[in-house]
């Protein structure tokens, strides 16, 4: 966070004063001259309204490494195949094989359909790698400001509220995983009744999650048992 949080997960401003020039000694009116008078404080300004939330984009840094490597190299093999050809030495075996199999192959053969769909499916995944976000594991944070960002990872969550739900009385132990839109807490209480568990558990959390700061808080999934049998 760019700036300091209170205990309810809110910033806080602090107060902004303005000072009026002195005047001059001899002008009994002007502003500032009495030594009783206190410098007018102006108010706090209204909260900055939280930005769209958008997930954050992938650099997919990976995918596109890939390929790049993949048409760099088939463009390098077709270049060299066509200036060999130029030269007046044979074509490669490999591209004329493939040119004789395209030349005598039907549509509707199987060869032909299973190179096709191979096709459209990858291209189909860097379709979907272009128009989705990606970053599924950052959960976008509300803005203080236009020209910053935050995230939290979904893991970082989770361990906030497993932390919060261990200091309920008659917790063990927790297991939290944190999706995108909700948060599954499992919890073992070996003392107390289970519902006042359930109950203290949930009043916690919702305070927990209210103090991340997401723009889309997840919902709680909450569930509550008894420790096993050894043995």
């Amino acid at each position: 966070m760019s700036e300091p949080q209170g205990s309810e997960g809110t910033t806080r401003r602090l107060p902004v004063i303005e000072k009026d020039n002195p005047g001059d000694p001899g002008d009994p009116g002007g502003p500032g001259t009495g030594p009783g008078r206190s410098a007018p404080a102006v108010p706090d300004p209204p909260p900055t309204a939280d930005g769209p939330g958008h997930r954050f984009w992938s650099a997919r840094r990976v995918p596109a490494a890939v390929v790049a490597v993949l048409l760099a190299v088939v463009a390098g093999v077709f270049l060299y195949d066509i200036a060999a050809v130029r030269a007046g030495r044979p074509g490669m075996q490999w591209r004329r094989f493939l040119a004789e199999q395209l030349a005598r192959r039907p549509l509707d053969d199987t060869w032909v359909l299973v190179g096709a769909g191979v096709t459209v499916l990858l291209g189909l995944w860097l379709l979907v790698l272009a128009v989705t976000p990606g970053l599924r594991a950052v959960l976008p944070m509300r803005q203080d400001g236009p020209d910053v960002r935050a995230g939290l990872h979904r893991d970082a969550a989770a361990l906030v509220l497993r932390d919060r739900a261990m200091e309920v009385a008659g917790v063990q132990s927790v297991r939290v995983r944190a999706h995108r839109r909700r948060a599954d807490v499992r919890a073992v209480s070996h003392f107390r009744p289970l519902d006042e568990v359930r109950a203290d558990l949930d009043t916690v959390l919702a305070e927990a999650v209210g103090g991340l700061g997401l723009v889309r808080p997840p919902a709680l999934s909450v569930r509550v048992r008894r420790p096993g049998r050894k043995g």
